[in-house]
């Protein structure tokens, strides 16, 4: 009998896998796709926070960065899911309708430890603005929104675009963390494979296999936001 190897390939436990891993890939992608630009938006803010003439704004957004940034995302993931959940007067309130989601859960804890990180970056892109561009706009009568806006945003997010890429990068990987509060996406599901099959190589091949197309994603993505928003890229291509 000939060797099909098409048959071969679709019979082997990893394509098999690989198929049940695939089927979780919009539940990942769902926790991307809300905790990304919520995490942006709220980054900016935050950075605007750090940056802010009121100490004890400023003062308090510090102290936030660093109590996110000095503990695991998998504690923070821990307390959200757990802790919360055995504070009476959480349970208690509506915020309890999203928060016995393990999936809410998810995109709180995603969205809290990108917001730190992201907040530090674009402080570091906005304070690397010059004096002398600033001056340019209120030379020209912008006011305070209108500055940001048309000047120290556009500068600064093209300054820092390298930089949140490794951020974005490390948010597709944080996904996988989720798994632990009994949401199935696709880690979950390669550990339920694991723990009826007893083959956790083929399991977790097959996870790591989607995780990294869609790391390559991210970082097409940033490559060509890097190409877009920067003149002398397009020009030396």
């Amino acid at each position: 009998m000939p060797f099909n190897i098409t048959s071969y390939i679709t019979e082997t436990l990893i394509y098999k896998n690989f198929i049940l891993v695939f089927s979780a890939l919009d539940e990942t992608l769902l926790l991307l796709l809300i905790s990304l630009p919520l995490g942006f938006v709220l980054s900016l803010l935050f950075a605007l926070g750090r940056i802010s003439k009121y100490t004890l704004i400023s003062r308090a957004v510090a102290g936030y960065i660093f109590t996110i940034r000095g503990t695991p995302l998998l504690v923070q993931i821990y307390l959200i899911y757990f802790g919360l959940g055995s504070i009476k007067a959480v349970r208690e309130s509506i915020l309890w309708i999203l928060l016995k989601e393990p999936f809410w859960c998810g995109v709180l804890a995603l969205t809290i430890n990108t917001v730190a990180y992201g907040a530090e970056i674009f402080r570091g892109g906005i304070q690397s603005v010059t004096k002398g561009q600033i001056e340019s706009g209120q030379a020209l009568g912008f006011s305070t929104i209108k500055l940001y806006r048309r000047i120290v945003f556009p500068i600064a997010l093209r300054q820092v675009l390298p930089t949140y890429g490794n951020e974005l990068i490390l948010m597709v990987k944080a996904t996988s963390l989720v798994s632990l509060t009994t949401y199935m996406e696709m880690t979950g599901i390669a550990r339920k494979i694991m723990a009826k099959t007893f083959a956790p190589v083929e399991a977790f091949v097959a996870a790591g296999i989607l995780y990294l197309f869609l790391n390559f994603l991210m970082v097409q993505l940033v490559k060509y936001l890097e190409w877009k928003y920067n003149p002398h890229l397009r020009l030396n291509n």
